[in-house]
């Protein structure tokens, strides 16, 4: 019986240390290790649609706003981030923006995507809309994308997905921040 145990306990501690075993439901099966947010200003080196290219992200300013220009907003207030982006290499890259490349993840673990509504889909600060998704090559350009949320989802983590479906994430500040966040705010009126 003594034998029989040994065996099995054997049997066991083998079976734990290879990737399968037969008989068993445990498989293999490795995954990425979740990114670890950004600090807000740090720039990422992401893949261009369909993989082609690399654009520099960094989200540098944010403000929070009731009111951009005629938009209203639906749910609160506008969180409005100013992204930079850059292409260093000699031919032209496309962003996801287009495609639905932002969301904001609000801190209850919410997502929003970026322009979710008529409002946040229209505002476009004068001075900080420079593009699109097409980044020409050896440039950089700023844009901004804008989140119609509550004021209890201020503090939220901008999430960039790339042409590579790899999402890149920046916590970003509670209060208005950022260099350039007085002239954004002003662009905003």
């Amino acid at each position: 019986m003594r034998q029989i145990i040994r065996a099995s306990a054997l049997a066991a501690v083998i079976c734990l240390g290879l990737t399968a075993c037969s008989g068993s439901d445990d498989k293999s099966n490795p995954q990425p290790r979740p990114r670890t947010a950004l600090k807000f200003g740090q720039t990422a080196d992401t893949a261009g649609v369909g993989g082609k290219g690399t654009v520099q992200i960094t989200p540098d300013t944010v403000v929070y706003v009731g009111k951009a220009g005629a938009e209203t907003r639906d749910h609160g207030l506008f969180a409005v981030v100013r992204v930079e982006a850059g292409n260093r290499s000699k031919s032209p890259v496309t962003t996801t923006v287009g495609k639905g490349g932002f969301q904001w993840k609000t801190p209850d673990g919410n997502t929003v995507k970026a322009g979710n509504s008529k409002g946040a889909g229209s505002i476009a600060a004068v001075g900080f809309s420079e593009g699109g998704p097409d980044i020409s090559p050896e440039t950089y350009q700023v844009d901004t994308v804008a989140f119609d949320i509550t004021a209890a989802e201020k503090g939220g983590t901008l999430i960039y997905v790339d042409g590579d479906g790899v999402a890149f994430r920046w916590k970003i500040p509670s209060t208005s921040a950022g260099s350039t966040a007085t002239a954004l705010k002003s662009a905003l009126q």
